[in-house]
């Protein structure tokens, strides 16, 4: 059984007086020549960002962040450092949730209290937010094969050592790949799956006759891998000669980070504009001082040389466990509910969301709460 530790979140001194001298003297090129993204972030959004970044207290985000139970546990040869915040309420249910890239935990700090303290007794969850490894205080992996079913086992064993036998899953993005990894290793353990990215992919065959909400995802689908995707290229092939400069330059790391939260985020005025520049921030500031821009690139060239590999890959490996899926509209990677049948076995929840992107628990967490809320009120 693994040891669990208090770990207190603290920065030297020496390295943000680093931060800020880079920040100080950052080189930025001409602006862009087009009046959009397509070339990727602007200049003008960028300058915004570093700015803010600049003005950053990230002493006050440690107090804010130390108020949350913070520990680190050894578990498989690897320091995973990870939130438990218990619920006072007797019923409630343990819940692991997972992030993915280019998120962090800080994508769930806001519904960790809505969550661990609801109106209603039958609400509550007892919740768990780890880090993947090498992503924020979470051990860089030191050897290859850290990939979503290898963190899954792992998670069950972290699980294990907090007492919890029976458990929820909730994840979107790489979280949504390792919680179904999680489902599928550990069916008699997790009460029930929640996912915002469901892990299922159209058949050649759903190219022929789709319907026109089938043909509207597989265009999106389409457009993101040929025209959105090259950052996960590039970290799947060569994600030590990126992370140099996500190491060396806090302008390069927001820009590789800052372009996806915009990207990803269901920026209209009516959904509540994306992620805030605040939130970007905290974000950008834990991968710079937590030294895993590279470590967290190595997480795609992992996944690439991992088992599943395409639709059919994905379909052989079920998932039986009661599954709810909620999609948020300006999620680049939007599932059809028939695709993702194929593959999650006791898909009992669809809900499509009206508002919200990628990262729904800095978007729409109130609406994220609900969802995980309504998936698990019938699974305790």
């Amino acid at each position: 059984m693994p040891d669990i530790e208090p770990f207190t979140i603290h920065v030297p001194d020496r390295e943000l007086a680093d931060l800020h001298a880079r920040l100080a003297r950052v080189r930025l090129p001409e602006p862009e020549t087009v009046p959009d993204a397509t070339q990727g972030i602007e200049l003008s959004r960028l300058t915004a960002l570093l700015q803010a970044w600049r003005e950053h207290d990230w002493r006050a985000r440690e107090i804010r962040w130390n108020t949350l139970p913070h520990h680190r546990a050894r578990i498989d040869g690897l320091d995973i450092g990870f939130w438990h915040v218990r619920s006072a309420e007797r019923t409630a249910l343990p819940l692991i949730l997972t992030h993915g890239w280019p998120g962090s935990i800080l994508e769930f700090e806001k519904v960790i209290r809505p969550l661990t303290e609801p109106v209603s007794a039958g609400d509550a969850f007892h919740v768990v937010v780890p880090s993947l490894p090498g992503f924020g205080f979470s051990e860089r992996p030191r050897e290859r094969g850290w990939h979503p079913e290898r963190t899954a086992r792992a998670w069950a064993g972290l699980m294990t050592a907090l007492g919890y036998r029976r458990f929820g899953a909730h994840g979107g993005d790489w979280g949504a790949c390792v919680s179904t990894e999680l489902a599928r290793l550990a069916p008699g353990r997790v009460a029930g799956l929640h996912l915002t990215m469901p892990s299922a992919s159209p058949l050649p065959e759903d190219r022929t006759a789709p319907s026109a909400d089938e043909q509207r995802m597989l265009d999106r689908r389409d457009l993101h891998l040929a025209d959105g995707y090259g950052f996960g290229m590039l970290m799947g092939t060569r994600p030590q000669t990126l992370g140099y400069s996500l190491l060396d330059s806090p302008a390069g790391l927001a820009a590789w980070l800052g372009e996806k939260f915009a990207a990803y985020a269901d920026d209209r005025p009516e959904a509540g504009g994306g992620v805030s520049v605040a939130d970007q921030v905290d974000n950008i500031a834990l991968y710079w001082l937590t030294g895993t821009g590279a470590s967290s690139a190595r997480w795609y060239w992992e996944a690439m040389r991992w088992v599943p590999r395409g639709a059919e890959e994905e379909n052989a490996r079920p998932v039986t466990v009661p599954t709810a899926v909620s999609q948020f509209p300006a999620d680049p990677w939007p599932t059809a509910r028939r695709w993702a049948e194929r593959r999650y076995r006791n898909l009992y929840r669809w809900t499509e969301l009206d508002r919200g992107g990628h990262f729904p628990g800095l978007e729409q967490p109130d609406l994220l709460v609900s969802e995980i809320r309504e998936a698990f009120r019938n699974l305790r």
